[in-house]
């Protein structure tokens, strides 16, 4: 079905033409054929979510009614889980399990920001008279240009979505083109629920075609994108031609410091290897936030990297409805191609592979992997600052371990790095963990743990992993503007030039 563009309430081919083919990663099957919009389709779709903010009624509807829209949305995505589950496996790869923890994330998305877009009224201003009416109230940005990314679909989008809409905002969604097919579910299930024309559009496609008209355009008022470095610095670049706001997460180099108390017994073993393990290779690291660089105290070095590598070596690997599969594919080929060149660089540069650092191919313990675009888990061990692997994200199943001696030296290690989105401390000592995590220079910093976000708490990073902050009501704020209305409630004459008479 190619009229999968949805641009001013009615779903479109493309003007062109054009369609793309959207294959699983895990074996290469057909999952649908989708429209592949060109500036064309996403200038009409510009166009339209204008019109529909400067003369349609959702600015103008109240913030409760907005908010009840929202959790709406909610509901439909609970109810209609299956469906949506189904699209976000074929389109990543990833486990059905996985896609289903996604839903009742974005789920509770929805609901945050339908139960926050009534709450912050604005605020009276004490002006120091009793005759002056002073306040802050907040309004919509206004038309939002929202570009989302291929590892999480949905959840990318929902964390855009839904604060823009909240807010007051209309919006065009570009999401990745590997993986448009639950973009397409979310926009149905809004039109479905009576959304107007103009607000929500959809335009599918590559970036440089679909999606560069939007950090561009003198139309678009706001670009929230979340992606690679590179493109973000592209998006920056061209917006700061109008001037429009931008909001970027960027990635992470994101370090897991592991302190020899955090693994002296057996149990705190066992509790930070398996955390490692997530960290690092969970849906095969295609996590901006993947605690791909292991911090590990000297004395612990060999206990504990023995123990991740002989973890890592049982990890399976398969196709997302397989039985006893434990991660999946890399997105595509092409990628697949990075990642196995960023190990070798690291081996040329000196690093030691523990395990890993080939393609997944074969029967691997739930079937053959050959049509996929597997990587089997690495280990690189013996990681130095001054190494590319150390530095260089390379978004796919690989960990570099590095070591330090003290306190000091854990941190410098940890912020040695251009970004700053995520990052973790272990350590049985609560008063040395909480010393470490507030010299961390990280957006999010768990102690204890790795992963776990919360729609009432900010994310966003430090430094090249971006700007601006998502979820929380710093989320929201990205989508409003403040307006300071000051009324005299007794105006008069002030004499501030005197009046000399004269003709009138």
């Amino acid at each position: 079905m190619s009229d999968t563009l949805f641009i001013d309430g009615v779903w479109r081919a493309a003007a062109s033409g054009a369609t793309r083919e959207i294959r699983c990663p895990a074996d290469g099957s057909l999952v649908g054929v989708v429209a592949e919009a060109g500036p064309a389709d996403t200038e009409a779709a510009i166009a339209a979510a204008r019109a529909a903010f400067d003369d349609g009624p959702w600015r103008q509807t109240g913030a409760a009614e907005r908010g009840d829209l929202l959790l709406r949305v909610a509901t439909e995505i609970d109810t209609r889980r299956e469906e949506f589950v189904r699209a976000e496996t074929l389109d990543t790869g990833k486990r059905p399990y996985e896609s289903d923890l996604d839903m009742t994330d974005i789920a509770n998305c929805f609901r945050y920001f339908g139960k926050l877009a009534a709450d912050d009224a604005g605020r009276v201003v004490d002006a120091g008279s009793p005759d002056v009416d002073s306040r802050i109230v907040y309004e919509p940005v206004g038309v939002c240009g929202l570009i989302t990314p291929w590892n999480y679909p949905l959840l990318q989008a929902a964390w855009k979505i839904a604060p823009a809409l909240a807010a007051g905002n209309t919006f065009v969604l570009k999401p990745a083109e590997l993986t448009p097919h639950t973009s397409i579910l979310i926009m149905r299930v809004l039109d479905d629920l009576g959304l107007p024309s103009g607000v929500a559009n959809l335009v599918l496609g590559a970036g440089a075609d679909a999606g560069a008209p939007l950090s561009a355009h003198p139309d678009v008022d706001l670009v929230s994108f979340t992606g690679g470095l590179a493109t973000g610095r592209i998006i920056a670049g061209e917006a700061a031609a109008t001037v429009k706001k931008v909001a970027l997460e960027l990635g992470g180099k994101n370090p897991n410091v592991i302190f020899a108390d955090a693994c002296d017994t057996d149990d705190r073993l066992a509790a930070s290897v398996d955390n490692a393990l997530n960290a690092a290779f969970l849906h095969s690291g295609q996590v901006c936030s993947a605690g791909a660089r292991l911090v590990i105290e000297e004395s612990a070095h060999d206990r504990f990297v023995d123990e991740l590598v002989r973890r890592a070596e049982q990890i399976r690997l398969g196709r997302p409805f397989d039985e006893g599969t434990e991660t999946g594919p890399l997105i595509s080929s092409a990628h697949r191609d990075k990642v196995h060149a960023y190990v070798e660089q690291a081996r040329a540069e000196g690093a030691v592979i523990r395990t890993g650092g080939a393609f997944g191919t074969g029967d691997h313990g739930s079937g053959s992997l050959d049509d996929g675009w597997f990587y089997l888990p690495t280990v690189i061990d013996g990681a130095r600052r001054t190494m590319a692997c150390v530095h260089d994200e390379a978004f796919g199943p690989t960990v570099t371990v590095e070591t330090f001696a003290d306190e000091a030296e854990a941190v410098a290690i940890a912020n040695d790095t251009e970004y700053g989105l995520a990052g973790a401390v272990w350590s049985s000592d609560a008063a040395r963990a909480r010393r470490i995590a507030a010299r961390l220079r990280h957006g999010t910093v768990w102690v204890n743990d790795f992963g776990p976000y919360l729609p009432q708490a900010e994310w966003g990073g430090f430094g090249r992993s971006g700007v601006g902050r998502e979820l929380g009501p710093s989320g929201l704020a990205e989508y409003r503007e403040p307006k300071h209305v000051y009324e005299n409630l007794r105006p008069g004459v002030t004499d501030w030039f005197t009046d000399r008479g004269g003709n009138r």
